[in-house]
């Protein structure tokens, strides 16, 4: 399942990170990181992109980056 499957307020974990090193560096740097609490709580009037809580702070993140970002529901 990947971030944008998860539903908006139900809380996920981050599994891992299928993207290029550029992006990855990025995501980690901001706290996406095994096993992180992942919450989507916005959601734009395009839908895209969405803003997740993660570690205290809220981030946008557009779909096609959101895709690389496998989730599960326990941590």
């Amino acid at each position: 399942m990947t971030l944008n499957d998860l539903p908006l307020n139900t809380k996920g974990y981050i599994q891992n990170l299928n993207c290029n090193e550029n992006i990855k560096r990025r995501l980690l740097d901001l706290g996406f990181v095994k096993g992180a609490p992942i919450t989507p709580v916005l959601v734009s009037p395009s839908s895209d992109p969405r803003a997740f809580s993660i570690r205290g702070t809220l981030i946008a993140i557009r779909k096609e980056d959101a895709n690389f970002i496998n989730i599960c529901f326990n941590s």
